[in-house]
């Protein structure tokens, strides 16, 4: 990746706290991205039981991840931060696996779909943490995200979750153990 130290940034931020937010924000970037790409792809490929009702449900949750990807990379461009939303970047920065899952019933993408939600919200919150004394604004943005992510999180979760309140993939590590324990 090309040098990502800005030139300019916003008043009142140093182009250095620029530049780790804005490598903050990138790390943020490839999550919605690849985020946005897995939700369409469980969209496409889920059968079975309750399929209209998952199905329908993910297209407003892409739109949503969609918007967070072009507020992400907007803030870094605001922070002059150039931002690298290209597959390949995505790819080669991840910290994580492709989705593991292709065609699979509603239950199954759920329970997967449980885990990659608990690992994008995990390092939001990360990310929340590390920009609240850096850059307020970019917190905020990350806080607002995370509202979104959380609220689809639990949207997925209310398929998963018994009357006791016990999530069929409790204890899941993988995404395909999660698919098994939901389905």
């Amino acid at each position: 990746m090309a040098d990502q130290t800005p030139r300019f940034t916003v008043p009142g931020l140093s182009q250095d706290d620029a530049a780790t937010v804005g490598a903050i924000l990138q790390d943020r970037l490839n999550a919605l991205n690849d985020l946005a790409l897995t939700l369409k792809h469980v969209h496409w490929n889920v059968i079975g039981q309750n399929f209209i009702a998952v199905h329908e449900m993910l297209d407003p949750q892409i739109d949503a991840v969609r918007a967070m990807v072009d507020e992400a990379a907007e803030r870094m461009a605001t922070l002059g931060v150039a931002p690298q939303g290209t597959p390949g970047a995505i790819v080669s920065q991840r910290s994580w696996d492709d989705y593991s899952l292709g065609r699979a019933t509603t239950q199954e993408h759920l329970g997967a779909l449980d885990l990659v939600f608990a690992g994008v919200i995990s390092d939001h919150r990360k990310a929340q943490e590390q920009t609240a004394d850096l850059d307020p604004v970019t917190e905020d943005l990350v806080i607002g995200q995370l509202r979104q992510l959380e609220l689809f999180h639990w949207f997925v979760r209310a398929h998963l979750e018994n009357l006791g309140g016990e999530l069929s993939t409790s204890g899941a590590t993988t995404e395909t153990e999660a698919a098994q324990q939901a389905g």
